[in-house]
């Protein structure tokens, strides 16, 4: 990328100074580099994740299901921190052979069941809860296509526009004027979705909500990659209003406490075991 005139080599070979803020957690390659067990605490969920909106998906979902009355939605937290290499032990590998956070075990089944993928997770606990995914096939369908349309389209927003607006090495226009085009027209498509919907595939408040709202409300907020004027978020008015309107909600506020290693330290829970640790164990607290 430092060359704008630069012609790739007829075989790629792997430079790891390169990737700019990330380069010393990515790797061409699979599998462990040490070997340590996850914790398991006393719930029948395990989640082991960090406070990245794939995080915040899943924490969203655990504590919308806790207020909705279902105990057996109870879990423990555990923070992996990517940045110091947590998601390459072997036993977070083999809670999510892709090495990417979150990854949940359910121990309430014969055999611990695994599931890795946000979206995955989020269909898992709605199916397994029967709560924020209608039955009815129409409705059903509609939620499904907006959960995938999130897990097709983010890797423009955060691998695309986020790495090369906030985490390249160097700033190229081509490639930021690429993503932006791309990212604002997905903002625009959202828009238009919630001028005729009060939640992103209808009516109720969907998993297709707690998929989508971590990374595009993140961004119309303002907090995505400090882009907010950037890209003119405040134009997106119905995005705005749905943004808000979730943002505002109690169990997200805790959602996106969990696993969190950044910001103010009362913001910061860095693991959950128990509803009353939002209020004793959050880092001020502990400090």
């Amino acid at each position: 990328m430092a060359d704008p005139t630069y012609t790739p080599p007829k075989i790629w070979t792997w430079d790891s100074e390169s990737g700019g803020r990330f380069a010393n957690i990515n790797r061409p390659i699979a599998g462990p580099t040490s070997d340590q067990d996850l914790p398991v605490g006393k719930h029948p969920l395990q989640l082991y994740s960090l406070a990245t909106p794939n995080g915040v998906k899943v924490t969203m979902m655990l504590e919308e299901l806790l207020v909705k009355g279902f105990k057996e939605a109870e879990y423990d937290a555990y923070l992996v921190n990517i940045m110091e290499g947590d998601q390459f032990t072997s036993g977070f590998v083999g809670a999510n052979p892709n090495s990417k956070i979150p990854a949940l075990v359910d121990h309430s089944t014969t055999t611990p069941t695994r599931i890795f993928e946000s979206g995955s997770i989020l269909l898992y606990l709605a199916d397994k809860f029967d709560a924020f995914l209608s039955k009815d096939p129409v409705k059903r369908a509609e939620t499904m296509s907006w959960l995938f349309w999130q897990m097709g389209s983010t890797p423009m927003l955060g691998g695309g526009f986020g790495h090369f607006y906030a985490y390249a090495p160097e700033k190229y226009e081509y490639p930021i004027n690429r993503y932006a085009m791309e990212v604002k027209r997905q903002m625009d498509v959202l828009d238009r979705q919630l001028a005729e919907n009060e939640f992103i595939s209808g009516s109720e408040y969907t998993i297709a909500d707690m998929a989508i709202w971590p990374w595009y409300g993140g961004l119309a907020l303002g907090k995505l990659y400090d882009a907010g004027e950037f890209l003119q978020v405040e134009e997106y008015k119905n995005v705005q209003r749905w943004t808000k309107a979730i943002d505002a909600r109690p169990q997200v506020k805790r959602a996106k406490m969990v696993n969190r290693t950044w910001g103010e330290p009362s913001g910061q829970l860095h693991e959950r075991h128990d509803s009353t640790d939002f209020k004793t164990n959050t880092q001020d607290k502990l400090a």
